[in-house]
């Protein structure tokens, strides 16, 4: 696992994601596992695989999805990370899961890293292998780090699905956008760009204008906060 390789997976997932470049190619030259994927996973983005880098990895998302248990909703529920070495001795948790998956599929190992801004879980990276295998400390921490730069990507990609959102704010409007801002900073303790990116999000998924969801979080009729793997609006 050298440094080079290390150092080539920052470089590129630290980089905006236009969709034209792989998010899981990154984390599979520096992790030596068979597949990877990239989810979201709750209520603001829902349970959708970003990208898979096989059809197995992507079907073991799709179970998760439908059965509601796993290794990535753990992941993201708890905010750490779920390690799963040898599949071959039984599961004691997710049992629906398990058992879809050994009907499926001969899988050695599973890992789940959340996938977070701040303290906002958007979803998780999903990895296996087909051999039994453990990840060493050196391993789980490239991993978070890597994860924790997904979590700008995935956001970026809910934009960009978006479309341009803001064309057309008033001055008035992107002064309330701004405040509102700052509101978010403290809510979630996310950078600014992350937090006007989160309102962009929130205004994409209710459909509502920016300057919409700027004036609910002002007059404090919407509130982000963290609930286990769910951002939520409070009233």
């Amino acid at each position: 696992m050298s440094e080079a390789r290390f150092a080539a997976a920052l470089a590129a997932l630290s980089q905006p994601h236009d969709g034209s470049g792989s998010l899981t190619e990154p984390i599979l030259d520096v992790i030596p596992v068979t597949g990877a994927s990239v989810s979201t996973l709750g209520d603001l983005f829902g349970s959708e695989t970003v990208e898979a880098s096989d059809a197995v990895i992507g079907r073991i998302d799709e179970l998760q999805f439908d059965l509601g248990e796993g290794p990535c909703w753990d992941a993201i529920s708890v905010g750490e990370p779920v390690l799963e070495p040898d599949l071959s001795t039984p599961i004691r948790t997710w049992s629906a899961f398990a058992d879809a998956l050994h009907r499926e599929h001969e899988i050695g190992a599973l890992f789940a890293f959340p996938v977070s801004v701040g303290s906002l879980r958007l979803g998780a990276v999903d990895l296996y292998n087909e051999e039994p295998m453990r990840l060493d400390g050196v391993a789980i921490d490239r991993l978070l780090v890597l994860s924790g730069l997904l979590g700008r990507r995935v956001l970026e990609r809910a934009i960009r699905l978006s479309g341009d959102a803001d064309t057309g704010i008033s001055r008035h409007g992107r002064r309330l956008i701004h405040q509102a801002t700052g509101f978010v900073i403290a809510q979630l303790g996310v950078s600014a760009d992350d937090a006007s990116q989160l309102i962009r999000a929130h205004a994409f998924a209710k459909g509502q204008s920016m300057e919409e969801v700027a004036q609910q979080i002002l007059d404090r009729t919407l509130t982000f906060t963290v609930s286990g793997a769910r951002i939520e609006g409070d009233a």
